[in-house]
C-alpha cells in the first residue's frame, strides 16, 4: 500500500473534490447536475470566506492526487455547532484508513476549538458512511424526505455532542 498525506488546500482541490462527489453520488444516490453544481458553488464560497479561527479544511493526497477531503464549516459554530462538509474518499482508496484519519482530524479540530456539537447532512442508503459516523459517536438526529440535492431523497442529519 502506498502512503497518503493529509494536507490543506492546493490548486485544483475544488474541482477534484467536486468530481469525487459527483461521481460517487451519481452512482449511489442518482444525483446529477443540481448536486454537482451545489457542491462546486458551496465549496468555492466556503473556501473564499475561509477563516482558520473557526473553519477547517483537509485533503488526502496520494502521489499529489487529491483522493479525499473533509471540511468543518464553523461560521455558525456559536449557535448551531460545527458543520462537517465535503467528506469523501475516492472509492479506489477506501479501506486504507484515509476516511478515519480525515474524520478524526475534523473532530479533533472541533474539540480544540471547544465546540459542543458537530453535525452533517447526508442521505439514507450510504451504509458504510453511516457505520463510520456511528463508530465515531455520531447519532441520527433528524430524518425527512426532501429535495436539497436535486432529487427526492431521505435526508438525514447526524450529530456528535462533544
Amino acid at each position: 500500500m502506498r502512503g497518503f498525506v493529509i494536507s490543506s488546500y492546493r490548486p485544483g482541490a475544488i474541482g477534484r473534490i467536486t468530481e469525487l462527489h459527483a461521481n460517487y453520488y451519481s452512482k449511489y444516490s442518482g444525483f446529477g447536475l443540481h448536486f454537482e453544481s451545489k457542491v462546486a458553488t458551496e465549496l468555492s464560497e466556503f473556501l473564499t470566506r475561509y477563516d482558520e479561527t473557526h473553519d477547517g479544511f483537509w485533503i488526502a493526497l496520494i502521489d499529489d492526487e487529491v483522493v479525499g477531503s473533509i471540511a468543518i464549516d464553523g461560521i455558525l459554530s456559536e449557535t448551531e455547532g460545527y458543520h462537517l462538509r465535503w467528506y469523501i474518499v475516492d472509492e479506489k482508496h477506501q479501506g486504507k484508513g484515509i476516511g478515519n484519519q480525515l474524520l478524526q482530524r475534523a473532530i479533533d479540530f472541533c474539540r480544540q476549538k471547544s465546540g459542543t456539537r458537530i453535525y452533517l447532512w447526508t442521505v439514507s442508503g450510504l451504509d458504510a458512511s453511516r457505520h463510520l459516523y456511528e463508530k465515531y459517536g455520531f447519532s441520527l438526529g433528524q430524518s425527512h424526505d426532501g429535495t436539497t440535492w436535486g432529487i427526492r431523497a431521505n435526508e438525514q442529519m447526524f450529530e456528535l455532542r462533544l
